[in-house]
């Protein structure tokens, strides 16, 4: 799986604008699959070259113009092609989890600190999934909500581990105080 591939198959519905997939990067998509923004423009640039989706510039008064992608035969092909190609294995990287795999060098203080961080920033990640189900459910295949079901429950269980972990740690704080 590749920017392409995922810029190809929001196309499948209906044209879009590179506002708008930039848009959904950013914020359904950033949930399980990670590009940059300058990934973006440059690979619309590309693919619009190589033919897998044309572009069609709209004037509007005192703005920019607005570019709107839709995909090609070549590109629902290539896409197809994505899509019956065997599942890659996940790949996770995690800065987090590598410093809370290597925190006995820092101490439980510092490991809590990161619990206590990580905690914070997972809670808010799964609100904004749950208002992105709230807002896109009803215009979501079944499969796109099982996606973000997953998205949500793999939050969830994050959250139950470090909650967990925050209190053996914090017992262990206070046994070596005592």
């Amino acid at each position: 799986m590749n920017s392409q591939d995922v810029i190809l198959g929001t196309l499948m519905d209906r044209s879009l604008t590179g506002y708008e997939i930039k848009q959904l990067f950013e914020t359904l998509y950033s949930y399980f699959y990670s590009s940059s923004y300058g990934t973006i423009y440059p690979m619309l640039h590309r693919m619009e070259k190589d033919e897998l989706l044309t572009k069609e510039s709209i004037l509007q008064d005192g703005k920019p113009n607005k570019n709107v992608y839709t995909i090609t035969e070549k590109g629902k092909k290539q896409f197809n092609e994505y899509l019956n190609s065997p599942i890659e294995a996940e790949n996770v990287k995690s800065d987090f989890l590598m410093r809370l795999f290597f925190g006995e060098f820092v101490g439980n203080s510092k490991v809590i600190e990161w619990l206590e961080k990580a905690q914070i920033q997972i809670m808010g990640q799964l609100d904004q999934l749950k208002d992105l189900c709230v807002l896109y459910k009803d215009k979501m295949h079944p499969s796109q909500v099982i996606c973000i079901q997953i998205g949500m429950k793999n939050y969830e269980a994050k959250l139950e581990m470090i909650t967990e972990g925050l209190i053996r740690l914090r017992n262990l704080e206070h046994e070596e105080r005592d």
